[in-house]
């Protein structure tokens, strides 16, 4: 799982000066593609926020993997927005990518670039799209720094009453394979929810990824792969 929706933030935004949730997944990757993704943990909680303020917003979440006996890994993003102009839809933005793992940790990589903002007049529809420049740092043995780039787009979309919301997002970067040839990733996770309540919520979030997910088969060249969970969510 590798971000949460912003859409939901853009709605927030206009509606409150914060927001907060801790969502929990139960992943079925394993389950489909047991030798490719033998190590993938079944169960994420992610904890998010956003806070809006007079310059712009913040944003951050935290992805935990848990097996049955241990903590596996902790990994987070925050960004940082600033509004161009009070009225305009661009804004400025900043962002940090990293986190640790129970054997090492994630290449950490940092993103600089430009963010447009987009919703209807009643905030049923939103959008967002950005184009960062993308920087990894040598993190761990056999990880080097390397110059990249991001793409992102963001939708979301509420229907029947507020009842069901439908959001996404969408990367394409370039990243590098082990041989250190250049690559393009792929990551998208759309998301489901019914809304039982204002604060409780329970859906699925299927993660489509070409290129990210790593192959513990040592003799499958598979790249594509679809990992959908089981989850529940708790909006403060």
């Amino acid at each position: 799982m590798k971000k949460q929706i912003l859409s939901l933030l853009l709605f927030a935004m206009t509606m409150t000066a914060g927001a907060q949730n801790i969502q929990v997944h139960y992943d079925f990757g394993r389950n489909i593609y047991t030798v490719e993704e033998s190590n993938r943990q079944k169960v994420t909680i992610t904890l998010e926020q956003f806070k809006a303020d007079k310059w712009g917003s913040w944003y951050y979440f935290v992805d935990v993997d848990l097996s049955s006996h241990f903590t596996e890994s902790a990994y987070t993003e925050i960004s940082r927005e600033f509004n161009l102009g009070k009225q305009s839809p661009f804004a400025a933005h900043v962002e940090y990518d990293g986190g640790l793992s129970r054997n090492g940790s994630f290449q950490q990589s940092a993103l600089l670039g430009a963010a447009y903002n987009g919703h209807t007049a009643d905030f049923s529809k939103t959008w967002s799209v950005q184009l960062l420049y993308k920087q990894y740092f040598k993190s761990y043995d056999n990880t080097h720094a390397y110059a990249s780039a991001q793409l992102t787009g963001v939708w979301g979309l509420n229907f029947f009453n507020n009842k069901l919301r439908f959001a996404g997002f969408i990367d394409f970067w370039r990243g590098e394979k082990a041989n250190n040839h250049g690559c393009l990733v792929i990551l998208s996770e759309p998301q489901l929810w019914y809304n039982f309540t204002e604060h409780f919520s329970v859906g699925t979030e299927w993660e489509f990824s070409n290129n990210f997910v790593y192959n513990s088969d040592p003799e499958s060249t598979k790249t594509f792969f679809w990992n959908p969970t089981l989850a529940v969510k708790w909006n403060f």
